[in-house]
């Protein structure tokens, strides 16, 4: 009895994995960094420099490369505190490298610290017409670091922003010294986020109009790490600087 309560148990964990894991089948990849160069690739890449509190009100200035550098095959993106300043940088792929649903991944070890908000996610190629949140935004993931291993993936749009209800959280393991990967699968009938190739959200509106899904459109990729502002909250300059580490960005299409 014993033998065939641990079968049932072991079949109902293969079938959960089954059902909630991430699956490539159909897909191939068209795109990936694996930054293994000396500098980033700028037919891919482009530093967005801009002030403190240019968003969300933020306190990090953005610089143009200063706080970026590629050691050993990795992406180094470095928050630091200096002379009153904090800074940081945003990478985009703006005009370069645009998207039209695929799956996502990203390679990551995550910066520590309260105060803290790194991203990994998309925003609409066509901002600058539609403006946010029109444009639509997924966010791949983000993390404030005074919720210690809480992982958020989320879908912004006119039926919701913000607050944005269309959100998944899930709390992981050691994601500052250990590399996670956290991915996307985009489709025409629904939008996936896994984090280790686990579903955490899945957003599937029953009717896609201009209000929940402006994800018809081509998206470009943004990583970045911001400070304090809205939801990133009260900063300790004593974790400067601190680092996100990216490995590897991939995207597959079918």
């Amino acid at each position: 009895m014993k033998r065939i309560t641990n079968l049932i148990i072991v079949v109902s964990i293969l079938v959960s994995i089954t059902l909630f894991s991430q699956n490539k089948t159909g897909y191939r990849l068209v795109w990936e960094d694996n930054f293994n160069g000396k500098t980033i690739d700028t037919t891919a890449w482009t530093h967005e420099a801009a002030p403190a509190g240019w968003v969300n009100w933020e306190s990090q200035r953005y610089t143009n490369g200063d706080n970026v550098k590629l050691s050993d095959g990795k992406l180094l993106i470095v928050a630091r505190y200096e002379n009153g300043e904090y800074t940081s940088a945003r990478l985009i792929t703006k005009d370069k490298r645009i998207f039209t649903y695929g799956i996502i991944e990203i390679k990551a070890k995550l910066p520590p610290g309260a105060g803290t908000w790194p991203a990994l996610w998309m925003l609409g190629q066509n901002i600058d017409k539609a403006n946010w949140p029109d444009c639509g935004e997924l966010d791949i993931l983000e993390h404030v670091g005074r919720e210690p291993g809480i992982i958020h993936s989320s879908v912004h749009n006119l039926s919701g922003y913000g607050a944005t209800p269309y959100t998944g959280v899930v709390k992981i393991e050691n994601p500052y010294s250990r590399y996670h990967i956290y991915s996307m699968e985009w489709t025409t009938d629904y939008i996936c986020f896994y984090v280790d190739g686990r579903s955490i959200y899945k957003y599937q509106p029953v009717t896609k109009d201009e209000k929940t899904w402006p994800f018809d459109k081509p998206a470009y990729l943004i990583m970045n790490i911001a400070i304090g502002g809205a939801w990133g909250g009260t900063i300790d300059n004593s974790i400067f600087p601190t680092t996100m580490t990216i490995d590897w960005v991939k995207v597959y299409k079918k």
